[in-house]
């Protein structure tokens, strides 16, 4: 098949499924979800064969697309306006009206369309982005189709709404591959607020007052990006400049005129990508259901907004513009990993962790060095399959035990034993060598080198990362009935296959770092830099500075981890004794020396309790996130004016 024809299946496919899964019928549902995720999944990796390529679709349906998408834009604007005066919400309104009006004067009277270049573009970024999002975001999907029946039990709904749930969360896919192949920004932009709707209607699913609140919050938000980004259209559009992504950043000159544009498509994908101050809609996406949350943070709309920077950074390359987006990524990188510190919640210690992961992509893009590009890209394949399998096994976990505390936990391993090792994977690919995600990290610190506040900070929040994880990995594996055989954990296969996809692919993917550095990552670079790129060989990447060797890594954790399993056999350890309870000075009970506690002074029995220390007085989001947040909106006022 033509890779015409493999692009508008991931496109088209996911839209014409979407609205089928409108259908009350939960068998066809399921085989539409399913079906749809093996034919864009396959599609995906297809397309990986037929190397870079650019068109411009002649119709579609006999349509021009063109037209087609100009009608959509402004349908789906009317769409928000209403939603805004059926809410009484002004700012959405007036947020709305400020893109519409832009957006009729570019149509009407600024000839958009001339010397417009290929409206689609592809090369192996996209491509990568394509596999993010068609696979991980597929096994999303159908994780939802089990995880949604248990949800509406719980509620006790009378009327299901997962054919609503599912159209959105199918549309998402489509909307997302539109968007990463779309060279035309007219193009893109629609694709940009297809993706700004459908999260505001996944949040808002449950239609609980806070839902219907923190949705808002993320609509509004969005919505200030997309004003940005109409009025970067209409700045290209008066400097005569064709409205093409790949015009834009092989230009010969990043010259102020350049950069104006280009600094407000930067701050929508600011808001998008949740970076400080705008961190809270995200933290606010937590009260949907899981598969909404996996699906923001993974594969679609937080990596729209890091892929537009990322994209749009060879055009300020060399820029005092490009040293703030470094610093202010790196900002939001280690704040986010200091609230994290600070919770207990599982899902707002995955919320964090995105944001603070995007704010290091964002440093590199920033950076803007071949290794920092490397590190980016690298970081966002790696960071999709870890996070999707985490936000996955925290949804298992809270429909088993009824929290997503992780105090509650402790001791995991012996009540979901199956569960638990993916999530122990989860973690430790996410922060543990030799896995991808600390092989990004190291390449983003090596190639911040030359700026020492965006190092410190880069390396201050890795350490902090290094916590957070920890002590969620120390609780899952805590023992506490030693003397007890793991329970049998039942899992629908419609669970189990995503969370086991997804495990052996965060494995699996870091084992092949090497090889999909060459053959995906470094073509990309290529086109922009011809100095200091990495050669990854024998499974070792290195330059001129430093290397990464995964393999011999890879060996010693395969011993290491043989080892840990032989000595942490339950048998042999009961077997030894080398349980022993915790020593309160001798006040157990003596009747049963298990029994956890201690007898106070009038002779009554206390509980003995442990609990990790969350340093909430000192970094709790209630004190911090102020500081936190106005620290962010002074490098970005700053990082702005500078364009101006």
């Amino acid at each position: 098949m033509l890779a015409p024809q493999l692009i508008g299946i991931s496109i088209a496919l996911p839209f014409i499924a979407a609205v089928l899964c409108l259908i009350n019928v939960k068998p066809l549902r399921s085989a539409l979800v399913i079906g749809t995720g093996v034919v864009v999944s396959v599609a995906s990796l297809a397309l990986v064969q037929s190397g870079a390529i650019s068109f411009t679709p002649e119709s579609f349906l006999g349509i021009n697309p063109d037209g087609l998408i100009a009608i959509l834009d402004f349908a789906l604007l009317f769409v928000i306006l209403g939603i805004a005066y059926r809410m009484k919400n002004k700012l959405i309104a007036v947020l709305t009206l400020l893109q519409i009006v832009p957006l009729a004067f570019l149509e009407l009277f600024m000839n958009p369309g001339e010397n417009m270049g290929p409206a689609i573009y592809v090369d192996q970024f996209s491509m990568i982005m394509c596999m993010v999002i068609s696979i991980v975001g597929s096994l999303i999907c159908v994780y939802g189709l089990a995880y949604m029946k248990e949800h509406e039990h719980h509620l006790k709904l009378a009327t299901s709404r997962q054919g609503r749930f599912f159209f959105f969360m199918v549309l998402f896919l489509g909307a997302m591959n539109g968007l990463v192949f779309s060279n035309n920004l007219l193009w893109l932009y629609f694709f940009w607020e297809v993706t700004t709707f459908c999260s505001f209607m996944l949040i808002k699913h449950d239609d609980t007052e806070i839902a219907v609140k923190n949705a808002t919050r993320a609509l509004w938000m969005n919505m200030l990006g997309g004003v940005a980004f109409v009025l970067a259209l209409v700045i290209f559009r008066s400097q005569g400049l064709p409205l093409s992504l790949q015009e834009i950043i092989t230009a010969e000159s990043a010259s102020k005129l350049i950069l104006l544009p280009v600094g407000l498509l930067c701050f929508a994908g600011f808001t998008k990508a949740a970076q400080l101050p705008f961190q809270s809609w995200l933290c606010g996406a937590m009260v949907a259901p899981t598969p909404i949350s996996a699906l923001l943070h993974s594969s679609t709309m937080v990596k729209a907004g890091v892929y537009l920077v990322i994209r749009l950074a060879p055009a300020f390359a060399g820029t005092v513009f490009s040293n703030y987006v470094a610093l202010f990524g790196a900002v939001t990188f280690l704040g986010a990993a200091v609230l994290a510190l600070s919770q207990s919640n599982g899902k707002k210690i995955l919320a964090y962790s995105t944001i603070s992961n995007l704010g290091m992509i964002v440093a590199c893009a920033g950076i803007n060095t071949p290794a920092a590009m490397a590190a980016a890209v690298l970081l966002i394949v790696f960071h999709a399959i870890s996070k999707a399998l985490m936000f996955l096994c925290v949804g298992t976990i809270e429909q088993h035990i009824g929290s997503r505390d992780i105090e509650d936990m402790r001791g995991l391993i012996n009540v979901m034993p199956r569960t638990t090792m993916v999530a122990v994977i989860g973690i430790v690919t996410m922060f543990l060598p030799p896995f991808g995600a600390l092989l990004s990290k190291w390449m983003a610190v090596e190639a911040s080198a030359h700026l020492p506040l965006v190092v410190l900070m880069l390396a201050v929040g890795s350490a902090l990362t290094m916590v957070f994880w920890g002590r969620w990995l120390g609780l899952l594996m805590t023992s506490v009935v030693p003397d007890k055989a793991p329970l049998a954990e039942s899992q629908p296969c419609l669970t189990r296959l995503p969370l086991l996809t997804l495990a052996v692919a965060a494995v699996l993917i870091s084992f092949v770092a090497p090889g999909l550095y060459t053959s995906m990552v470094l073509p990309v670079l290529e086109r922009f830099y011809d100095t200091d790129l990495y050669i990854a060989a024998r499974g070792v990447i290195s330059n001129n500075i430093g290397m990464f060797a995964l393999y011999p890594v890879f060996v010693v954790m395969t011993l290491g981890v043989i080892y840990a399993v032989r000595a942490s056999s339950s048998k042999r350890l009961i077997k030894r004794g080398n349980y022993v309870t915790p020593y309160v000075c001798g006040l157990q009970d003596p009747g049963d020396s298990r029994k956890l506690g201690f007898k106070g002074p009038l002779g009554v029995w206390a509980d003995f309790k442990t609990t990790n220390w969350y340093m909430q007085s000192l970094i709790g989001e209630s004190r911090i996130t102020g500081w936190i947040n106005l620290v962010a909106i002074g490098i970005l006022i700053i990082l702005l004016a500078g364009v101006f």
